[in-house]
């Protein structure tokens, strides 16, 4: 293996362009779209499901088993519930996101025929001029959120005339903000950075014509708010599923700040004994700052593969972010920290033979995890 360079700009650039685009679950053709125009331009091939899902090909030297790495392109919206008396709109939640965070939240309604019309999320009480104290004391709820938009609805007629229904999407503004201290801020960077760090380490894999021992393939799903995740793209000869997603910087949590974080377990259970080593012993031997997690309340697309009846090896790896589902923020230094780790496990080795086929003999299981022994070579590291 080979320690190559990431390059930072492509990796900038692509996630602004990502977070430009909006795809919450449901609505994620655009940047469907945007992904294989990336991977074209790397040379890359790839397939799409009927939905959109992506599943990008590099080859190795050996095409059974393979493995795969997935990042989510969908993010968290809103959709229309009803049309209110005073004009206004009541909305629902498209994943699971707290309504405090979409209060004051700029936004665009998609009805019919491509027809688009901007908007604010606010609470019913919204004015303190008129609510007093109770601006502060009302629940923060989405039953108790509504969408103005910024045209002339006073009432349901209004609203009807204007094409719209329940059931159209809405879409959130990112405000993104790159600061120049390495700090990037933005609603969506879950998973948003993810996938920009997928493609840039994709990108320095292809430009430095490094040979993968085993054929890569790079998922990109569509619905992973919602629970559904990695479960429909995958194929029988994977044999590893590598999830990359966010790792939240809360108290109480041993997530890096400025490093990769390798999940151990979520709400699903522990992920892979082996894998989870593997990644450790690849930071560790490679110099990457990490650090290890374990989270409660949370689950990504390796946990939807398991459950639609995988028998398949999965880990997670994480980028910091705080204010998950909220107002984001991340920091440059753990996307190149993640970036790096995958350009090494994609040439990384199988962990074990009998990895080859579904079922085998014991005489070729590890007798011990505790006591197993990663065998791996990496060229000596080099400065940027």
């Amino acid at each position: 293996m080979k320690i190559i360079d990431i390059d930072r700009t492509y990796l900038r650039e692509t996630l602004l362009e990502l977070l430009q685009v909006p795809s919450p679950t449901g609505m994620t053709d655009t940047v469907v779209q945007l992904v294989c125009h990336k991977l074209e331009q790397m040379g890359v091939e790839y397939e799409l499901t009927r939905r959109g899902a992506i599943r990008a090909n590099l080859s190795g030297e050996v095409h059974s088993p393979d493995r795969a790495i997935a990042a989510h392109l969908d993010t968290l919206g809103a959709m229309v519930k009803n049309l209110k008396s005073n004009g206004r709109l009541e909305v629902v939640s498209v994943g699971t996101w707290p309504a405090r965070s979409a209060e004051g939240a700029r936004v665009t309604l998609y009805i019919d025929k491509g027809i688009q019309y901007r908007g604010t999320l606010l609470p019913l009480k919204a004015s303190g001029h008129v609510f007093g104290k109770q601006v502060d004391t009302q629940e923060a709820s989405w039953q108790n959120l509504e969408l103005r938009l910024d045209e002339p609805v006073h009432s349901i007629a209004d609203l009807e005339k204007l094409g719209i229904h329940p059931g159209d999407m809405v879409s959130i503004d990112p405000q993104p903000e790159f600061l120049k201290n390495g700090f990037w801020v933005s609603r969506f960077l879950d998973d948003k950075v993810g996938v920009a760090a997928v493609l840039a380490a994709a990108k320095a894999i292809c430009d430095a014509k490094v040979p993968l021992p085993m054929d890569c393939h790079l998922l990109f799903t569509i619905s992973e708010e919602t629970g559904v995740g990695a479960s429909h793209i995958l194929h029988g000869d994977v044999a590893e599923l590598l999830a990359v997603d966010n790792g939240t910087i809360a108290p109480g949590q041993n997530t890096s700040e400025y490093g990769v974080t390798i999940a151990m377990q979520d709400s699903s259970g522990p992920f892979d004994w082996y894998l989870t080593r593997r990644l450790i012993s690849l930071c560790q031997t490679c110099g990457i700052e990490h650090s290890r997690d374990v989270f409660r309340y949370y689950r990504s697309d390796s946990a939807a593969a398991v459950e639609a009846g995988n028998d398949i090896r999965t880990g997670l790896i994480c980028f910091a972010l705080d204010a998950s589902h909220g107002h984001e923020r991340t920091h440059e230094k753990s996307v190149l920290a993640v970036a790096r780790l995958l350009s090494m496990y994609m040439q990384s080795g199988q962990l074990f033979e009998r990895d080859e086929r579904p079922l085998g003999p014991l005489d070729d299981f590890p007798e011990d995890p505790a006591g197993w022994d990663d065998d791996f070579s990496v060229d000596k590291p080099v400065s940027e």
